[in-house]
């Protein structure tokens, strides 16, 4: 059987050749759907042969769901445009396309951060990211999204990597924390969530105690510290731009 490949992009010049690159001789087709970048992505994406597609954001679910409208074949992954697969990775995917069985396969994540591989606080970091066309859609709450199957049918864990090339430098995760926290406490405003600061604070020793202690951060040495660190400063942004908002209502 074969497999379609699709990402999502803006702006993704940094990124996506390498990620198309990993999925030479692994997929039989690659959509890009890209919300309208001003870079060379276009280029890129179209000098190694995959297809450009241009729509509309709406959200990260709903773009990820579109593409999976737009894949073609019977298996459909789905990737972000800063992410690749590796060798393992691959050969397992080789193998789902000609006896898989089941409806959806998940599989771990490690991330790059500033050119250091996190390989605790944020690993194995799972994630279900191949499904057979039709047997799953993009859920959650954005900007933070999950790939569900249908019916509560559970996946099967794929050996192999998806490597992610998360954030060069800390001012581009600072930057993330700014637009992720935005989208999230407009989610939970729409949804008439509240939170006092009390949970707030708790929520904040929460998310540090998780990434650094209970997730071994302390292994990854300083850049454990970091990412726990700013996680927990992440938590801080979205509740206290969830407060502001109901302050100017």
């Amino acid at each position: 059987m074969k497999l379609s490949v699709v990402i999502i992009t803006l702006n993704e010049e940094r990124n996506i050749g390498r990620c198309i690159k990993s999925l030479q001789g692994v997929a039989d087709e690659i959509v890009v759907v890209d919300s309208y970048s001003t870079d060379k992505t276009r280029s890129i994406v179209e000098s190694l042969g995959a297809h450009f597609l241009e729509h509309p954001f709406e959200g990260h679910i709903q773009q990820k769901n579109y593409a999976l409208t737009c894949a073609q074949h019977e298996w459909i992954l789905s990737l972000d445009a800063d992410e690749a697969l590796d060798d393992t990775l691959r050969a397992s995917i080789m193998e789902v396309k000609q006896s898989g069985k089941a409806n959806g396969y998940s599989m771990n994540r490690l991330t790059n951060y500033c050119g250091r591989w996190v390989r605790f606080c944020w690993y194995p970091d799972t994630k279900v990211r191949l499904i057979r066309s039709g047997k799953g859609m993009w859920c959650g709450t954005n900007p933070h999204d999950r790939l569900d199957l249908h019916d509560e049918q559970k996946a099967v864990h794929l050996k192999g990597d998806i490597l992610h090339y998360s954030y060069y430098t800390r001012e581009e995760h600072f930057k993330q924390i700014e637009y992720f926290g935005d989208i999230a406490a407009r989610e939970l405003f729409r949804k008439q969530k509240k939170v006092g600061w009390p949970l707030i604070f708790l929520k904040v020793a929460a998310q540090f105690i998780k990434s650094y202690f209970l997730k071994l951060g302390i292994l990854d040495g300083a850049t454990g510290f970091t990412i726990s660190r700013l996680s927990a400063y992440a938590t801080w942004r979205k509740y206290s731009k969830l407060k502001a908002l109901y302050s100017n209502t």
